[in-house]
């Protein structure tokens, strides 16, 4: 339980980095980028803390971030419009992750700002059921 505490408050570090940049309407490439660098690094503390909280609080084991947003699915901390709105955030982060093409980034910058918020409703949904247990 103290892993998971551990990784929520990690996950909600990086989403207040997230959010210092995320509220910028009309970046510059260079802040654009910055978000989309926030954003990669808070989906992962998220997921991860996602994954410890399944594990810890449901005895679920699973591998891989759609999986892990596929069972908050079924456990009912996600709504379906959450997640599919959390599966095609992971498709976003992977196209992020390996390759750079400008029309992507700007692509990817406009589905932030939803992203924040779900990231954001996730983690205060996990914390405030873990300290129920």
């Amino acid at each position: 339980m103290e892993r998971l505490q551990e990784r929520i408050n990690t996950a909600k570090n990086a989403l207040t980095a997230f959010g210092e940049l995320v509220v910028i309407d009309q970046p510059n490439a260079i802040e654009r980028d910055a978000c989309i660098q926030r954003f990669e690094f808070t989906f992962e503390a998220c997921w991860k803390a996602g994954k410890q909280y399944l594990y810890d609080i449901e005895g679920i084991d699973v591998g891989s971030p759609k999986s892990v947003i596929r069972s908050f699915r079924e456990i009912n901390l996600f709504s379906v419009e959450e997640a599919i709105v959390g599966l095609k955030m992971v498709n976003d982060r992977n196209l992020t992750v390996h390759t750079y093409n400008e029309e992507i980034a700007i692509q990817i910058h406009s589905n932030l700002k939803a992203y924040y918020n779900l990231l954001d409703i996730w983690m205060e949904r996990m914390k405030k059921e873990s300290l129920r247990n």
